[in-house]
């Protein structure tokens, strides 16, 4: 197996507990006036409390004019909570309602704080949408002890070669970047959350269903009709998708990713991710996925994500058009070849 075909399995040190990461807001140097009800949480958390209140064990989702589940709608799989815990690190006790209210308030009063000192102009509060905890230590529901599954001797090594390659040549061409950087592909397939664009939007038609992930603007058509995947010498940066129903459960099995994808859990070419939506309230839908790839993970594991509805519209994520750091890594990169050779120091 090449480096590249598992260069994704680079990315786990960095991936596991990211997420908590993200989770974390400055303390807040004053704060601001007092805010309307409405924006003292960011949407998405707000989206999950008004998802849950309305769920039901009685719900009967309603149907297409076609007869099918309908799973229309904008929905987000944002949250604080990580993938995986750490090596050693102990299950923490889930955040009780009031632990998460607290956490929801210091993040909207921190919106309007003065940056870090030092901070060049990057990001402030104002613009992250990291949705709250979904009440349990990891997103990983299987293994039961919430940890990804250790890695093959042929996933830790080629892990190993992928950090090498990282650390020692970082920039030596724009395929040395990550597909992010490239405005290829972000949060990949099956998704992981981040710190904003934790974004589905479904669309049904007869036979077939649509999935727009707001970042990187990507769309998987996703045939309904039994046909089989394309041949695996087709490969995608987001696999070859199949669905079908199972009940009121839309089933999606992908396949076929290629040997650059770099997918945020660590999987590589020979991944295959199984994804489970089942909508459990007017405005909650149950996802879940599975992943199996016996070249990476000693074993299967599955991720179990509470998606809300969001009263929102996705408007296009223009990437490239505005990619100029891309120019800055490769040049910054020269620049520091050129001080090497000449022995002087940027």
């Amino acid at each position: 197996m090449s480096v590249r075909s598992l260069a994704s399995v680079a990315v786990l040190a960095i991936v596991v507990g990211a997420v908590s990461v993200l989770g974390q807001a400055p303390a807040p140097s004053a704060r601001p006036a007092e805010k309307p009800e409405e924006f003292q949480k960011a949407p998405a958390a707000a989206a999950l409390d008004k998802a849950l209140k309305s769920a039901s064990k009685d719900f009967k989702v309603g149907r297409t004019a076609w007869g099918e589940p309908d799973l229309q709608g904008v929905w987000s799989y944002a949250t604080t909570t990580p993938l995986s815990l750490r090596d050693g690190q102990a299950a923490k006790a889930p955040q009780t309602p009031d632990e998460i209210a607290e956490e929801l308030e210091r993040r909207a009063s921190a919106q309007d704080s003065a940056p870090r000192a030092g901070d060049t102009g990057t990001y402030n509060e104002f613009w992250w949408d990291r949705g709250q905890s979904v009440g349990r230590p990891s997103l990983i529901v299987d293994p039961p002890d919430g940890r990804l599954p250790p890695l093959t001797p042929e996933g830790q090594k080629a892990r190993d070669a992928a950090i090498a390659r990282q650390r020692d040549h970082p920039a030596d061409s724009y395929l040395d970047r990550s597909p992010t950087d490239r405005c290829i592909m972000y949060h990949g397939v099956p998704p992981l959350p981040s710190g904003y664009s934790n974004t589905y939007q479904i669309f049904q038609t007869p036979g077939q269903v649509a999935i727009l992930d707001e970042e990187i603007h990507h769309v998987r058509l996703i045939p309904l009709d039994g046909r089989p995947h394309a041949s695996q010498s087709i490969r995608r940066w987001n696999g070859d998708s199949r669905g079908r129903w199972e009940g009121d459960t839309l089933v999606v099995e992908t396949t076929n990713f290629n040997d650059k994808t770099r997918l945020r859990y660590g999987g590589g070419a020979n991944t295959v991710a199984v994804e489970r939506f089942t909508r459990i309230g007017p405005d909650l839908i149950d996802y879940r996925y599975t992943i199996t790839d016996p070249t990476v993970f000693t074993k299967p594991f599955t991720v179990a994500i509470p998606m809300p509805r969001r009263d929102d519209k996705l408007y296009e994520y223009a990437c490239h058009e505005g990619n100029y750091a891309l120019e800055g890594i490769l040049r910054g990169a020269r620049v520091q070849e050129k001080a090497a050779k000449d022995g002087t120091k940027q």
